[in-house]
């Protein structure tokens, strides 16, 4: 997550059951290597305390407007001017009706008055009993925050503390974090352009309860969408089944087989700014599948393969920026600049397959359709992608509009 990396997040906890699970929102940020400065309203402080936030954050933790200030601070002035965003979570309906009016009678609300103009990105977490969250005055003042420009993350369906069952939930720390994210993407290199992103290894079906597949985790793919997420990009993931949780804020998109994936590809690339396949599509297929299980027998079993479609070399993308990639053994470069060029891409990725496969870094060489190569030294599999998906900025930005 290094979009909060050295960022100042504002996290401002209102007086509701869900205040606890800010405890962990703010560990997560500090941990993503964000600053935190709490702010904790008066019915904040019933629920959970702010040694619990200064013993995670190092931080002082805010409170009363009128509080003492160093001379370097300025009170709520300072912690406007250096935010990097504000969040509420959990909001309630008290504290989104004041946020929404304009008041200023406590250190959230100035807070959040002062830094408003400077348009800092507000991200709003609603948590409540199900009637009020429903409540026609309730909506109203989400919409007006929204129409400011605030980011409203929806609360959940589940079982509330009431005991009653509704939508009510706070978000999940996952999903509060990806909202911070997006909103700290805004106007990124990438902002609201469209990437199509493909993960994974393909499975192909013997029969109805085996199949043939290949070692790739789809960690580079995902990796790829989260920082396409992260420049700002609108990202469509299409991804094999994998054990990797789900990427929050990519629109995603199930498949299996080669032929599936070929056909999700077609239907999404088209228009889009940039295509990258990262899947590890397989080159064959069985002929035909069995409707049964096949039974063991003294005999030796023969599966007849056919050839798959090659998806970059068949599917066309006017205008679309084509990164391929080429997992290899032997004659890396050789083979990486053939694919380069028979599938028509800006550029392609390299890795040594044994080395990649499965492993949470990667060591790749880009080789563009110029004949320039870059190497990219090994890093995190999350690093080496926020350098793929810059040199793709980079493209998009130089393409006619």
């Amino acid at each position: 997550m290094a979009i909060l990396q050295d960022k100042r997040i504002v996290l401002g906890v209102t007086g509701g059951i869900a205040a606890y699970k800010a405890v962990d929102l703010a560990s997560k940020l500090v941990q993503a290597g964000a600053r935190v400065d709490v702010i904790l309203t008066e019915s904040a402080k019933q629920f959970v305390t702010p040694l619990t936030f200064e013993a995670l954050t190092k931080q002082r933790v805010h409170s009363g407007v009128f509080e003492g200030w160093s001379e370097a601070e300025k009170g709520h002035i300072s912690l406007a001017e250096e935010a990097d965003l504000i969040i509420v979570a959990p909001a309630t309906a008290n504290s989104i009706a004041r946020l929404a009016l304009g008041m200023a009678d406590d250190m959230l609300t100035v807070t959040h008055l002062a830094a408003s103009p400077r348009g800092t990105p507000i991200v709003i977490a609603p948590a409540m009993e199900h009637h009020m969250y429903l409540h026609p005055a309730t909506q109203q003042h989400l919409e007006t925050l929204r129409s400011r420009g605030a980011s409203i993350v929806e609360p959940e369906h589940g079982r509330l503390a009431s005991g009653a069952v509704g939508v009510g939930r706070l978000a999940t720390t996952e999903r509060l974090i990806a909202a911070i994210e997006r909103a700290l993407a805004r106007g990124g290199p990438l902002w609201k352009k469209r990437v199509v992103v493909s993960a994974g290894a393909t499975q192909e079906a013997i029969d109805p309860i085996r199949l043939l597949t290949n070692r790739s985790s789809g960690k580079m793919g995902y990796a790829l969408a989260r920082a396409a997420l992260h420049a700002g990009a609108e990202v469509t993931l299409i991804t094999t089944p994998t054990a990797l949780p789900t990427v929050i804020g990519a629109t995603t998109v199930r498949v299996q087989s080669a032929l599936d994936m070929r056909d999700a590809v077609a239907a999404h690339a088209a228009g889009a700014d940039a295509l990258i396949m990262a899947a590890a599509v397989a080159d064959y297929r069985p002929s035909s599948v069995a409707d049964e299980k096949i039974k063991k027998s003294d005999d030796d079993l023969v599966i007849q393969l056919v050839r798959n479609p090659d998806i970059l070399a068949t599917v066309e993308t006017p205008g679309t920026v084509r990164v391929g990639f080429a997992a290899e053994t032997t004659n890396h470069e050789q083979y990486a600049r053939d694919k380069l060029v028979r599938k028509n891409l800006d550029f392609i990725v390299m890795n040594d397959a044994r080395a990649a496969m499965g492993a949470e870094s990667n060591a790749v060489t880009l080789f563009f359709r110029d004949g320039r190569a870059e190497p990219l030294a090994e890093a995190s599999k999350a690093a080496v992608a926020e350098q793929i998906i810059q040199r793709i900025a980079d493209l998009v930005a130089g393409k006619p509009d």
